[in-house]
């Protein structure tokens, strides 16, 4: 009846067939057996990596997870079994910014420009600071990221907002970590321990060293920067009450060098991790 609907009319075959028509109708809809095997194998796959992204994960991002897993799906069906099953990204909160740029330091201007592209690593490195609560005071995350995989190269935390324990410290561990290229456009925002003399004479003693700042109160200026502090804090820190500054330090230690820098996806990055992108940049060079 199926294959011959285009020629005789579904209640005309209905008749001949002795079958009724909503009986027709609700068998067309069935879904085989198969499938549903398929569908609960997958949707315990997506529960698994909607958990892994600690709830971060919406649909484009798990479709991709499960493609690189051996999975053959569409994004549209992983959609669908997500919304039927309420599984959901969670979202951003607002966050208040650490900047004082109430200082009498000069600051330079904005080399960046919004161009949050690099052809290399080494070329763009971008830095900001936020901050974290606990039951023993505020801990100060610093980090430095290069624009061209977004990989936290260097950070630091702190308990306090010395340029030493804050900008010294990220950028040590960043140079340690990774080569700057002949020219290093460093971008910050205007804050003091970005400005002051200890961290601009350190950026200046490496000669290749270009520094650049945002524009006075336009967030924008350093928009993957905030864009990294916005996942950290929507999938990690606002879901855990930190009873002390090392209870918090661990944590983040791990979400940054076992998740964000290894496993999680990037949509930058065209939905690849760190990993692979490094992978297959690496796989370039080689051709």
């Amino acid at each position: 009846m199926k294959d011959h609907q285009k020629e005789f009319p579904v209640g005309k075959m209905c008749k001949v067939f002795k079958v009724s028509r909503g009986g027709f109708y609700a068998w067309q809809k069935h879904v085989p057996p198969n499938r549903d095997n398929e569908n609960r194998m997958l949707l315990s796959e997506i529960q698994r990596i909607h958990q892994m992204s600690k709830s971060s994960y919406g649909s484009p991002r798990i479709t991709d997870e499960l493609r690189a897993r051996g999975f053959n799906v569409s994004r549209p069906r992983v959609a669908r079994l997500m919304n039927k099953n309420g599984i959901r990204a969670v979202h951003a909160k607002k966050f208040v910014a650490t900047t004082d740029s109430k200082h009498g330091y000069p600051v330079v201007e904005n080399k960046l420009d919004r161009n949050f592209s690099a052809q290399e690593s080494g070329q763009v490195w971008v830095s900001d600071i936020t901050y974290v609560k606990t039951e023993q005071g505020w801990l100060y995350l610093t980090v430095i990221l290069d624009l061209f995989d977004r990989k936290v190269i260097g950070w630091s935390q702190s308990g306090d907002m010395t340029a030493k324990n804050t900008t010294i410290a990220a950028w040590k561990m960043a140079v340690g970590n990774r080569v700057p290229s002949k020219r290093l456009i460093f971008h910050s925002d205007r804050g003091i321990q970005y400005a002051c003399h200890d961290f601009a004479d350190l950026l200046d003693s490496y000669g290749c060293v270009e520094r650049s700042m945002s524009r006075k109160g336009d967030c924008w200026d350093n928009a993957v920067a905030e864009s990294f502090f916005k996942s950290l804090k929507v999938e990690l820190v606002y879901r855990n009450d930190y009873h002390g500054k090392q209870e918090a330090s661990l944590s983040i230690f791990e979400w940054i060098e076992t998740w964000y820098n290894v496993n999680r996806r990037h949509s930058a990055l065209g939905n690849m991790t760190i990993r692979e992108f490094e992978n297959l940049n690496t796989l370039k060079n080689v051709a």
